[in-house]
This record gives structure tokens, C-alpha cells and sequence, in this order.
């Protein structure tokens, strides 16, 4: 039985709140107390144990599905976590969310490649707008690129390509599997891919230097932004297109400004409320569909 909308909007807009936090967050534990790979390593097996653990007894019917499932985990988990979370760590959150918003429009065009998914006028503007209206709200106070930040704006850049392509091609076995199955077997590979890289930074960790608050944030970054929201997004996945949950990376300058409002005092401008507009406007018009008519 297919979801409500409105349900499968939730899901992803949930993720949009949990990974508009992540930025700030992650910097605060990287690089200071566990270098960017030890985390990576923390992430992936920590997250692979607990869908291990919820996960119901559902076999992989095809073989060839194996592969997809590597290549998902190499796209949408080694490359996607080892290219942000060391760009994060030569880089600024502000450029980082920035680059992020190229995203969407890798998608767009990983769907019409890989997916063969018609490219409409609608979801040309949707992407467009949406790209602009995150762009301005984001760079409103300016923003700098190369100098000390060039390497890290390279693997964030990295890292969205790898994102948007594992949206796509993971999509057929979210339709075809349980999603709790293939993020499962996903991170599962996903160890072989990063223990490599990140074993040493990872047995380098002090434990017992690092601060409570820090442990929170840690398990934040494990229970929220690596468990749930790739349990999140593959659920959606199995409902709608890829452009539609990629778009939603533009919701995350909503997020941080909302923040600001409410926890910083920060004002309500007519920009933020403007440039906020236009990012709605673009999540209606890649996720509208125009309705089949009644049969007669």
C-alpha cells in the first residue's frame, strides 16, 4: 500500500532538519578529538550493526543485485563520507553547504542517464529556482572559495557527485527490496570500503580525552545523521524519484536560517523570506505530477 504524500515529504524533510545541524556538529568533534577517517569508520560500523539489528530476514534474489548494492556502497557510503567529512575538515560549513547545492542538479541528470527518467520543463525550473534561492540565502553575508579552503571545496564537490549518483542507482532495489535490506547489505559493504583508510586514525583515538558533550554529539552524528537518515531517504527512495529527495538539500539553508531566528535572535528579513519562497516554489514543481484522468 503506497504512503501518503505528505508522509514520504516528511520523511525527507526530516532528514533536511538532521543534516542542516550535521555541518556545525561534525565540526565539533573533528578534527580535535577523532581524525575525519576514524569517524567514518565509527559511522559505518556503528550504522551497519543497527540495521543488522532491525533488518528482517530478506534474501537478495539476484545475484547481479550484489553488485549494484557495492556500487551503492562505494558511491553512497565510502565516497560520499570520506570526501565530506575530510572536506569538511579543510573547509568551512558555509562553503561545504554551498557546494552541497550542486546536488540536485547531478541528480537531474544521473536520473536521465542511469534511470532513463524523462527531464521535464517543470523540473528544470523546480532545480533552478531551488538552486537559486539556496545560493542567495547562503552566500548573503558573502562567501569565499580557494586559498586554504580550495582542497576541502574539491572533496565536498567530490562527495556531492558521489551522493547524487548513489540516489540513482540504488533506486531499483529500494523499489525491488525492504529499504531496512539494502541500506543493510550497503553499509555492510561499506566496511570493506573504508576500514582500509580509516583503521589507523580510528585505533588512534583517545577516548578518554574527549568531553561528554562531544559524546552526544557523536552519537548524533550515528543514531541521526548516519542510521535514520539513510533509513529515511531509502524508504522515500522507494516511493519517488531521486530529484525530488535530492532537491531537498535546499531546504537546509531554510533549516540553519530558522535557527538563527529562533535560538540566535537573529532578524526576519524580506531576503530570507523571499529567497525561502523560491525553494518552495521549486520542491511544488519537481514533485508535481500532473493527475491521469478519471476513466469515463
Amino acid at each position: 500500500m503506497k504512503p501518503h504524500h505528505l508522509l514520504v515529504h516528511g520523511a525527507i524533510l526530516t532528514v533536511a532538519l538532521i543534516y542542516g545541524a550535521n555541518y556545525s556538529i561534525m565540526k565539533t568533534v573533528t578534527p580535535e578529538y577523532i581524525q575525519p577517517l576514524g569517524l567514518v569508520v565509527i559511522r559505518v560500523v556503528s550504522a551497519a550493526i543497527l540495521f543488522w539489528l532491525i533488518s528482517p530476514r530478506e534474501k537478495i534474489k539476484d545475484k547481479k543485485d550484489y553488485l549494484i548494492l557495492a556500487l551503492s556502497a562505494l558511491f553512497g557510503v565510502a565516497l560520499n563520507q570520506i570526501f565530506f567529512i575530510k572536506g569538511l575538515a579543510l573547509t568551512v560549513p558555509i562553503n561545504a553547504s554551498v557546494i552541497m547545492t550542486s546536488t540536485p542538479i547531478l541528480v537531474l541528470i544521473a536520473t536521465a542517464i542511469i534511470l532513463k527518467e524523462k527531464i521535464t520543463g517543470l523540473k528544470i525550473v523546480g532545480i533552478l529556482l531551488g538552486f537559486l534561492g539556496a545560493f542567495l540565502l547562503l552566500t548573503g553575508g558573502g562567501i569565499r572559495f580557494g586559498g586554504d579552503t580550495f582542497w576541502g571545496d574539491i572533496m565536498i564537490l567530490i562527495n556531492a557527485c558521489a551522493y547524487g549518483v548513489y540516489l540513482v542507482i540504488v533506486k531499483p532495489l529500494m523499489v525491488k527490496y525492504k529499504p531496512t535490506t539494502v541500506v543493510k547489505w550497503i553499509f555492510t559493504f561499506g566496511i570493506l570500503y573504508v576500514l582500509p583508510f580509516g583503521w589507523q586514525d580510528f585505533s588512534a583515538i583517545q577516548w578518554q580525552t574527549i568531553p561528554q558533550a562531544n559524546y552526544i554529539a557523536i552519537g548524533y552524528i550515528i543514531l541521526f545523521t548516519t542510521f535514520l537518515t539513510y533509513l529515511l531517504n531509502g524508504w522515500a527512495l522507494k516511493h519517488i524519484s531521486p530529484n525530488v529527495v535530492g532537491y531537498y538539500i535546499y531546504l537546509q539553508p531554510i533549516i540553519a536560517s530558522a535557527i538563527a531566528i529562533l535560538f540566535r535572535n537573529d532578524p526576519l528579513t524580506w531576503q530570507t523570506i523571499m529567497f525561502s519562497s523560491l525553494i518552495f516554489l521549486g520542491v511544488f514543481l519537481v514533485s508535481w505530477k500532473k493527475k491521469k484522468p478519471l476513466p469515463a
